[in-house]
Order: structure tokens, then C-alpha cells, then sequence
């Protein structure tokens, strides 16, 4: 993630931010650019001669993107990829939902920054990448992928919900932001394991194939194997190929955007952005041999500060493999 400015005060501004709290100026995030600029007092700007206006859901969705401005109220790339969500009437679930909204804007601006594909169910009605925000506290909710639609249950956007199950499901790191680079593995699974590479899949993950209700029901009634550490990067990863797939996505896109928020702020070479080139075999070494000695660095200041390592993780030789083969197949050499 980049260091914002606001051009207007020189102000730092966070991704989020949609006023500057200093000189009180709108702002609204542009992701052809990946800038932010300043509005006028209508929400509207002039970028490249054209003019563009505040997303719909700024209310709703607490959204600081700006959409081309056409007359009518219009959403960003990011919201209209929102299929469904709480009724304006549920005022229980909507902060929930603005702040998986927030969490999303981060994953679509990661995505956009790869260079990586993303098709909306008006271009794909069959596969197209949707979301379904919907809240347990009505139904019951399951997270998950289907054929591109994305589910996410807003109670995990609740810290005391998502901890108890963090806990009760042993899991090291449980986020908004860390369910939607999971979910979106899958979809990506879907889109580009096509026959040529899909032998490779199977060399380092195993048969997506294999029966995945029999597999889950393995894993809640056995548990992973005691020595998964050794070959998975965590041990729902442990429980399918495809899981498995998509927990190493979701670790590479942790890994690629911590990177670039380092190097914004001087903590990592500048070469480790998000927008540098390093395709291949010999851009992910560098990526890893930035990446061990900032997560060492980030754990020791946690601790200094009384509180649990923030990286808790440790990548064996075979999860590394399986995250070289993910970042081969989006930077081909």
C-alpha cells in the first residue's frame, strides 16, 4: 500500500481516508492511477480532463472510490462487484458491511496492481467474480466460493466473533481482508489451472478432483496431521488440494502486499513493490529474501510490545515451492 498525500495540505493520508484531518478536504481514491485527489464541495474532481464524482455507496459502504461522472450515481469497480448486501433497514449488519466493503477496495486494488483479470457476472453471468455480504444474524451463512461468487458472513467482520473462532479452529491468523484473499484463490484456481499446468498442480497439491465433502468431513472429525507444518502453510491447507491452493494464494498476496507497504515507508527495498518487475524464478527469491527479514524484524517489535508475533508463521521448503508456483503462473518469466 502506498504513502498518500493529500495534494492540498501535504497531509499522510491511509487508503481509506475520505477527508484530510487537517485541512478538511474531501478526497476520493482513483484506481486508474491509484491516487488520491482532492474534491470540491460537490465530491467531484478533474482527472486527465475528465470529470469523475464520488462512488454511490460513499454512505453505505463508507467507499472513498471515485466513479466517472455521467449524471446519474454511478458505483466503483469495487462495489459493483457486490451482489448482495444488508437492506439499508438493517442497521446491525451495515457497519459490519462497510467494513468488509473496506477490506475488499484493498483486495481489488492488490488484484488490479497484478495485473490480474477480474470478470464481473454482467461480462460472465455464469463465473463472473461476485460477492454476497450476508449476515448470519439472519441465516445461517457459510463462507465460501461457488462458480465465482464469493460468500463472506459480515460476523467476521465483528472482532470478538472472528476471535472465538480463530481460536476455536486453531488458526494463527483470521481476517475480512485474509477470508477475501482465500475465497478469491479459488476463484482464480478456477480461471487459470487450465491442462497445461494443471500437471504441476497436481505434482504439489494433489487432485482438485478428489471428493471434497468426504475430505472436509476428514478433516473436523480427524484434524490435520501432526507434522503439517512441514508441508502446508497452515493446517486448513491440510484439508484439500483445492484449500490448500488457495490458503497459498491468499499467503502470497499477505506477503506481496505487506512488501509494498514496507518499501512505502522505507522498511523494504523499492524493488519490492507491487508495480516492480520480478517475473520468474529470480523475482520470487527476491521476494523471499526481502520477506524473511522483515517478518523477523515485525515479530521482535510486536513482542516489544507485549503482544503476539505478527507473522506467525514458518514456510518449509515445500510451501515455498507451492508459492513459487503461484507467483510463476501470475509473473511468467
Amino acid at each position: 500500500m502506498r504513502d498518500f498525500l493529500c495534494r492540498k495540505c501535504g497531509q499522510r493520508l491511509s487508503f481509506e481516508n475520505s477527508l484530510c484531518l487537517h485541512c478538511k478536504s474531501p478526497l476520493g481514491f482513483w484506481l486508474a492511477t491509484r491516487t488520491i485527489h482532492v474534491l470540491d464541495e460537490r465530491g467531484r474532481t478533474e482527472i486527465d480532463g475528465k470529470l469523475v464524482e464520488r462512488c454511490a455507496n460513499t454512505k453505505v459502504a463508507q467507499c472513498n472510490w471515485l466513479v466517472p461522472w455521467t449524471g446519474v450515481p454511478g458505483l466503483c469497480e469495487s462495489c459493483r462487484l457486490t451482489r448482495t448486501r444488508p437492506a439499508d433497514s438493517d442497521l446491525n449488519s451495515l457497519p459490519d458491511f462497510g467494513r468488509a466493503e473496506a477490506a475488499k477496495r484493498r483486495l481489488v486494488l492488490e488484484l488490479d496492481e497484478l495485473g490480474l483479470a477480474r470478470r464481473g457476472r454482467d461480462d460472465d453471468p455464469e463465473t463472473g467474480l461476485a460477492f454476497d455480504l450476508l449476515s448470519s444474524a439472519h441465516e445461517p451463512v457459510v463462507t465460501g466460493h461457488a462458480s465465482g461468487v464469493i460468500t463472506l458472513d459480515l460476523a467476521e467482520g465483528d472482532d470478538v466473533h472472528r476471535e472465538q473462532m480463530r481460536v476455536e479452529l486453531d488458526e494463527p491468523y483470521r481476517t475480512v481482508l485474509g477470508h477475501f484473499r482465500h475465497e478469491i484463490g479459488h476463484y482464480y484456481q478456477m480461471a487459470i489451472i487450465d491442462d497445461d499446468v494443471r500437471p504441476r498442480f497436481e505434482e504439489l497439491f494433489g487432485d482438485p478432483d478428489l471428493d471434497y465433502q468426504a475430505s472436509l468431513g476428514r478433516h473436523y472429525s480427524q484434524g490435520a496431521p501432526p507434522d503439517w507444518r512441514q508441508n502446508y502453510v497452515s493446517s486448513y491447507a491440510t484439508m484439500h488440494p483445492a484449500e490448500d491452493f488457495a490458503e497459498t494464494f491468499a499467503h502470497y498476496l499477505h506477503i506481496r502486499d505487506t512488501l509494498d507497504t514496507a518499501a512505502a515507508f522505507a522498511m523494504a527495498p523499492a524493488g519490492s513493490t507491487l508495480d516492480s518487475t520480478l517475473p520468474g524464478d529470480v523475482g520470487f527469491d527476491r521476494i523471499i529474501e526481502w520477506w524473511l527479514p522483515l517478518t523477523w524484524a515485525l515479530n521482535q517489535i510486536n513482542r516489544s510490545m507485549g503482544h503476539p508475533d505478527l507473522y506467525p508463521f514458518v514456510l518449509a521448503d515445500p510451501v515455498l515451492e507451492k508459492m513459487r508456483f503461484v507467483h510463476n503462473l501470475l509473473l511468467p518469466d
